[in-house]
């Protein structure tokens, strides 16, 4: 296992812990993750980029951004701007799918992360929307699920 995308809710719960998603990603890393695959969107996608931004100083893995369309943070928040900005700043990569929002473009690139992975971390809670849809396709090609 050396790929791994990350897929989660853009509103974390009660029963989110940010201690137990560092120490996931620390267990990937050291069960030979090295390239991690970030959605750049708000909630579990943004935070997972800065948790990874802080680890991969010196660790030698990688941090793609794997945006659907360049124009993605147009409607956040100042405050998640610049979350994404920094992440987007650190991550050793970009992938930009669309120059501008299209149908289907979140999927597209939800699938394309589990396409160029070989497991899927994922913060699931409920049975519906985009983090639902990316862990049933990465289970119908065959990646292993780990939800936090």
């Amino acid at each position: 296992m050396k790929n791994v995308a990350l897929t989660g809710h853009r509103t974390l719960g009660r029963d989110f812990s940010p201690g137990l998603l560092r120490m996931k990603l620390a267990e990937l890393m050291e069960a030979g993750a090295d390239t991690f695959y970030c959605g750049m969107a708000l909630g579990f996608d943004l935070l997972c980029g800065e948790i990874l931004c802080e680890m991969k100083e010196g660790s030698g893995i990688r941090l793609i951004a794997c945006i659907p369309c360049a124009d993605q943070n147009a409607t956040f928040s100042r405050a998640a701007r610049e979350q994404y900005e920094r992440v987007f700043e650190k991550a050793g990569e970009h992938i930009i799918l669309h120059d501008h929002y299209t149908s289907g473009c979140m999927f597209e690139r939800n699938r394309y992360m589990v396409d160029h992975s070989d497991v899927v971390l994922a913060y699931l809670r409920t049975q519906k929307g985009g983090t639902f849809y990316t862990v049933n396709y990465a289970k119908k090609t065959g990646k292993p699920v780990i939800i936090i």
